[in-house]
């Protein structure tokens, strides 16, 4: 595993979050296991990994949702640990994969019953406030069931910045969304970012975790990388292409050679040509970098 530390930052309370050795389990399972790592005041920190690596179940302990099986970790400053839970639970805010809005309450009647969960003062002016952040403000009246889920992550993320949050954890949230509603999502984050607030993201897109984050960690039940989704990109995908084309070419040369990126090839197999690029492509879209002239099929070189 590689690491690096946060980003320099000229916030002297130490790390947003640190956990040493972390790892919850149930009963012989492992959900994660010995995790290590920092997060500075105002990073945006991505969790990368499959179904069931274990993401949820770290928000949901850092968030103080569960106690870790061992290890220790600090969130906002404060060791987490039980006596601590009010304190931490005062400072961060979790928006969940699922949004759990009471469907027949009106966005406006969400925000009000939570903010007096919360016990937030001068809760009209924080509501308006936040519907403001998200694009909300002439969809407040509207009932929560008829809303896409689009507009419902949206109404999920208000409710999370209703207690001005110093970390915000969020969940997979653009999961299940189409490409204008999670670009809409990103925008919201990134507007986030430039406030400075601390956002703990999980994902299983490699894509948005490039996007988004600062730095991110590669989980699958143990810590298995952090860096820069730049450094992880180059780390997990080898810099080749390969190239079946629908019959031999009988000069390949002149085809690959026009390609700017292409610092060499080789035939590996009749139709079948191996490409050594500088870059693979742009947010490894699966494009060549511009037409070869062939029809073939292209396929990522693990």
């Amino acid at each position: 595993m590689t690491s690096q530390s946060p980003p320099t930052s000229t916030d002297n309370r130490g790390p947003a979050i640190s956990a040493d050795k972390l790892t919850k389990r149930f009963g012989d399972r492992a959900a994660f296991e010995d995790v290590s790592f920092e997060i500075g005041y105002g990073e945006v920190f991505g969790f990368l990994g499959p179904n069931g690596a274990g993401k949820t179940t770290t928000v949901r302990t850092l968030g103080t949702l569960l106690t870790p099986s061992s290890g220790s970790a600090s969130v906002a400053g404060l060791p987490l640990t039980p006596a601590n839970g009010v304190d931490i639970r005062r400072r961060i805010a979790i928006m969940p994969e699922s949004p759990g809005l009471y469907q027949r309450l009106s966005v406006l009647e969400n925000l009000q019953c939570f903010a007096d969960l919360y016990e937030i003062p001068d809760a009209r002016s924080r509501i308006q406030a936040v519907l403001a952040a998200v694009g909300l403000t002439d969809r407040a009246n509207d009932r929560s069931g008829v809303l896409s889920k689009g507009l419902r992550q949206r109404v999920a993320l208000a409710r999370a910045l209703l207690s001005d949050p110093e970390i915000l954890f969020l969940d997979e949230p653009t999961s299940g969304l189409d490409p204008a509603a999670a670009r809409d999502v990103h925008e919201l984050i990134g507007q986030l970012r430039e406030r400075g607030v601390t956002i703990f993201l999980t994902t299983h897109r490699l894509d948005e975790a490039e996007k988004l984050c600062d730095r991110v960690a590669i989980l699958n039940t143990t810590l298995l990388s952090i860096g820069r989704p730049e450094d992880l990109r180059d780390q997990l995908f080898a810099k080749s292409l390969r190239v079946v084309t629908l019959a031999p070419l009988t000069d390949p040369a002149p085809v690959f050679g026009k390609i700017a990126s292409v610092t060499r090839w080789n035939e590996e197999a009749p139709s079948t040509y191996v490409l050594v690029v500088q870059r693979l492509t742009r947010r490894g879209t699966g494009r060549h970098p511009r037409p070869c002239g062939c029809r073939c099929r292209r396929g990522l070189d693990r």
